[in-house]
């Protein structure tokens, strides 16, 4: 199970931090990664990291961070100089893949939790 908390309303060039707590199994082994999907539109990749490296979408380069503390089961995803395009539900996701790019290789997910950037 994967609870996302750390959502919420802030103006842009505001910066938020999501956490993703992962209980049940254990997830250090496991590619973990961020996804968000805003209203209308489809659910999109936004980081995600795994045992080679991290990777980002190119729309967060050089604002959003993703870390994780293995020993608290725990998955971050700091981020900077949001901007009111940033504002969607953003979801955790834990897959068995090396890379966690797409939906379709996302074996769990998070509930979710809201971000608003406001202008």
């Amino acid at each position: 199970q994967l609870q996302a908390s750390g959502g919420g309303l802030v103006q842009a060039g505001g910066s938020l931090r999501l956490s993703c707590a992962a209980s049940g199994r254990t997830f250090s082994s496991w590619s973990m990664g961020w996804f968000r999907q805003a209203p209308g539109k489809e659910r999109e990749f936004v980081a995600n990291i795994n045992w080679s490296g991290k990777y980002y979408a190119d729309f967060v380069k050089g604002r959003f961070t993703i870390s994780r503390d293995n020993a608290k089961n725990t998955v971050y995803l700091q981020m900077n100089s949001l901007k009111p395009e940033d504002t969607a539900v953003y979801y955790c996701a834990a897959g068995a893949a090396r890379l966690l790019m797409e939906v379709r290789h996302v074996d769990y997910w998070g509930q979710g939790t809201q971000v608003t950037v406001s202008s």
